[in-house]
């Protein structure tokens, strides 16, 4: 390579340095610009008369950078060519420097614009990933917030970031007292990692992304935060199979509680389906609109019964115990409370936990006792089939009694694969287009007790849920014309096609994108909880039940809430609220009201439940 070869590259690479290498250029040429005119002036001509270099050198400076200052020039023919040349030379300097700052300060707005600098917050949450979920863990944050100066909310997407802001204002709405920072970037790449100042966030959430395999983005992210030097504040992160658990604990380790969304949604679909509301029980549960799911420990209950403990607060209502061994909600009323242990209560506000100062009035005359009802043989159907739905037969077979039959009725090529070695249930599997009248009519629907109207995974979720709210409307049109009366569940995607939803007034609809994302925000806010909502959703142990109000209390007759916990306590159950059948097509409840006050008088009729803590 010749000389010139190598200074011209040698050139071009100082060039492409940037906006900096530029204008350093543009300094040489000028300072030799300014030489070259002051030289010629001293050779060339004798004005300004009497003037020094330095003088020279000045004048020469200024014609360069204020070309317009030749028009006031005066002296020979030759001092006025070198001005208005030196002039001419200053124009394209003077040109291309406000070209080189212009474009330079656009490149630094884009890049700003563009989200690819380093945040500098402290104790903030951050969110990497998107995908529809973003939009219910950002607005339940938002909620946990709402009565803190200078929180602060941080996501990183592989996505425009003035597109995310949009988006989400547009979905959420004002954001109150949390600020909202969104970076693009890849959560994979750990150089845009360091985006997010992740040393000093409190937590951080991995999303499931939408489309092909999820799961291997997730446990790529989790390598990443895994390897990163620093301080890794905890991690919540969700996966859609439960195959890859094992890979995703072993890719992040001991600082990352992983969600399995298929088992937690297809268990939220069983009990649904079962015990009409239990959706909604949860949902109240999750959110950060009513109760909230506390640990508190209290001295003032160590050495009492857990059954005392229930009458213990006024505006909070105990539900479980933490202790060293693990969570366990509605334990034994005789369990003694230690020192150790934390009561685990629902609460609308933590400020609102506080000892009753005397209890609250009892209407012995009025608790009810119902027998034990033998648990009987029961028919389920379930109309279309999709990836968890092999996860929902088996949680279905640990709840029902032997001799239960479950039909299947889809058009999905695998429809009832992968079901052996079921103990309870015997399944039968037919075709059927469950979107046609004539084909639902066929199936006897009527014959069943319970009905769980599945997404069907083969169609994208708004066309999904298109379908499913068809094979809705048709059932509760079949039971209106035949008078009969069978349980109908639903899963959908979208939490806003559940106002049409709401039409067909099935009993039961579970968003089980929306359950996972509050899950989430939950556990952001406090992964201890993580336990608890195991435990809550788990076969084994007590779980939630809406049971016949009339099994305890009078029909009719106000009573207070306390007399409703007495009458569930003697019963080894925990009552945490009720519902009322009046509202249960009224958003957003739905007639589900969760941690009364114990002094609160309420009336329950026929239809009205009691929810409660129980074994089955």
């Amino acid at each position: 390579m010749s000389l010139r070869e190598r200074m011209r590259y040698w050139f071009d690479n100082t060039m492409s340095r940037g906006t900096a290498s530029l204008i350093g250029w543009l300094a040489l040429v000028s300072v030799a610009l300014v030489l070259v005119v002051a030289g010629l002036t001293v050779w060339l001509t004798d004005e300004p008369e009497g003037a020094g270099i330095g003088e020279v050198l000045w004048l020469s400076l200024m014609h360069a950078m204020t070309p317009s200052k030749v028009a006031s020039d005066k002296g020979s023919t030759a001092f006025l060519a070198v001005m208005f040349a030196g002039s001419l030379a200053g124009i394209f300097i003077v040109s291309i420097l406000v070209g080189l700052l212009s474009n330079g300060l656009k490149q630094k707005i884009d890049r700003l614009r563009r989200g690819r600098s380093m945040i500098a917050e402290t104790g903030h949450t951050v969110v990497l990933g998107w995908s529809d979920q973003v939009f219910t863990i950002i607005g339940e944050l938002v909620k946990a917030h709402a009565s803190q100066r200078g929180s602060v909310i941080a996501v990183l997407a592989d996505r425009d970031k003035l597109d995310m802001e949009e988006e989400i204002r547009e979905r959420i709405g004002d954001t109150g007292r949390t600020r909202l920072v969104c970076r693009t970037g890849r959560p994979t790449e750990p150089g845009d990692l360091r985006l997010m100042n992740l040393d000093k966030a409190r937590s951080i959430v991995v999303l499931s992304p939408d489309g092909e395999d999820p799961d291997a983005h997730v446990i790529k992210i989790l390598l990443a935060l895994a390897k990163r030097a620093g301080d890794h504040p905890p991690v919540v992160a969700s996966l859609t199979s439960s195959r890859n658990l094992a890979a995703a604990r072993l890719a992040g380790g001991d600082q990352v509680h992983l969600v399995d969304s298929d088992d937690t949604a297809s268990r939220l679909i069983v009990q649904s389906s079962r015990q009409s509301g239990m959706s909604v029980v949860c949902m109240d549960l999750l959110n950060f609109d009513g109760g909230e799911i506390y640990l508190r420990s209290d001295a003032a209950l160590t050495g009492q019964s857990y059954g005392d403990a229930l009458h213990a607060y006024q505006t909070a209502t105990v539900i479980g115990l933490r202790r060293a061994q693990g969570v366990v909600l509605n334990p034994p009323m005789d369990t003694v409370i230690t020192a150790e242990d934390e009561v685990i209560v629902i609460a609308h506000d933590d400020s609102l936990i506080h000892l009753a100062s005397g209890a609250a009035p009892l209407s012995e005359k009025d608790l009810a006792v119902a027998p034990a009802v033998a648990q009987e043989p029961e028919r389920t159907l379930i109309l279309n089939w999709n990836a968890r739905a092999e996860h929902i037969v088996r949680y279905l077979d640990g709840y029902v009694a032997p001799g239960s039959v479950l039909e299947i009725a889809a058009d999905h090529p695998k429809a009832g694969a992968g079901l052996d070695g079921l103990r309870n249930l015997t399944v039968n599997v037919k075709e059927s287009d469950t979107t046609d009248r004539y084909a639902l009519e066929a199936l006897g629907v009527g014959l069943y007790q319970h009905v769980i109207v599945l997404s069907d995974d083969r169609f994208k979720p708004q066309h999904a849920d298109t379908r499913t709210l068809m094979t809705l409307l048709q059932l509760r049109d079949m039971q209106t014309v035949a008078g009969e009366r069978y349980s109908i569940v639903s899963e959908m995607h979208d939490e806003n096609n559940r106002s049409l939803a709401e039409v067909t007034e099935a009993d039961d609809i579970v968003i089980s994108d929306t359950v996972i994302g509050l899950l989430l925000a939950q556990l952001a806010e406090n992964r201890h909880l993580a336990d608890v909502f195991g435990y809550l959703f788990d076969s084994r142990g007590s779980e939630i039940y809406p049971r016949p109000a009339t099994s305890y209390v009078t029909k009719g007759v106000p009573v207070s809430f306390s007399t409703v916990i007495e009458s569930a306590r003697r019963r080894g159950e925990t009552a945490i609220g009720y519902r009322l059948a009046s509202g249960v097509n009224q958003p957003p409840h739905y007639g589900v009201v969760l941690n009364p006050s114990k002094s609160q008088p309420v009336t329950l009729g026929e239809d009205d439940s009691v929810i409660v803590l129980s074994e089955r």
